[in-house]
């Protein structure tokens, strides 16, 4: 058993969205089918940190959920900015029992354990949220972290958190997200959401005893990543 993680694949077999209109994306479904393959085995578990479909409803993701499905291994969801299909966690999990994609689960306010390992994350917020209306969403984020790694915490586990948005970027910080992950210890936090050139200003590294790693699918050439580093 082994967990990998993976961002933004931006799937859009039911929508006219192309990711193959942007640098790099060519042909990206092919590559990331082939690479998912050769690497992850029925037995594995990845992580996909948001921006899963472009589709604008639940009803409309079936074919980029049935992609995903029949990839090997079981996949866990949290939601990204572009994951406009998202609804709640129990109308998700019905539309994914009712169609029969049980390789698939839902990361909302709650965490998995795979391989001794638990697995804890939100979509977190700008780093630069400034107005009432982020600093709101913001908030919300922050609890809703904190419910994904406290009962972690408390059931004994060292979770590794997964984030949409990154905490920290072009010398930015998302402080109150941090301040959680501080809070509880975080030593390794992955994050999607920066693409293209933005992956020069991305912090990779160790900040604050914490380890950031940046998971979207274009940098990561379609490969997903070992949690274990």
């Amino acid at each position: 058993m082994a967990v990998y993680t993976i961002a933004d694949l931006h799937l859009s077999f039911s929508t006219d969205k192309p990711m193959d209109v942007f640098k790099g994306w060519d042909n990206y479904t092919d590559r990331l089918y082939s690479n998912w393959q050769k690497l992850v085995t029925q037995n594995d578990t990845v992580v996909i940190a948001g921006d899963i479909s472009w589709a604008m409803d639940i009803k409309d993701t079936l074919k980029d959920f049935d992609f995903i499905n029949k990839l090997n291994g079981k996949k866990i969801f949290l939601k990204g900015n572009h994951d406009y299909w998202w609804t709640t966690k129990s109308k998700m999990e019905k539309f994914l029992a009712q169609n029969g994609f049980d390789t698939i689960s839902i990361l909302h306010n709650n965490y998995y354990v795979a391989d001794g390992i638990a697995l804890c994350g939100s979509r977190g917020w700008f780093y630069d949220a400034e107005t009432d209306a982020d600093m709101k969403v913001l908030r919300r984020e922050v609890g809703r972290l904190r419910m994904s790694i406290e009962p972690a915490v408390k059931a004994g586990f060292d979770p590794i958190v997964f984030l949409h948005y990154p905490p920290v970027f072009n010398n930015m910080e998302c402080m109150e997200i941090l301040d959680v992950l501080r809070e509880y210890n975080i030593r390794r936090c992955f994050y999607g959401h920066i693409h293209g050139d933005g992956a020069k200003r991305a912090f990779i590294g160790e900040y604050e005893g914490i380890s950031f790693r940046l998971i979207s699918c274009d940098y990561l050439r379609f490969m997903p990543l070992s949690v274990l580093f």
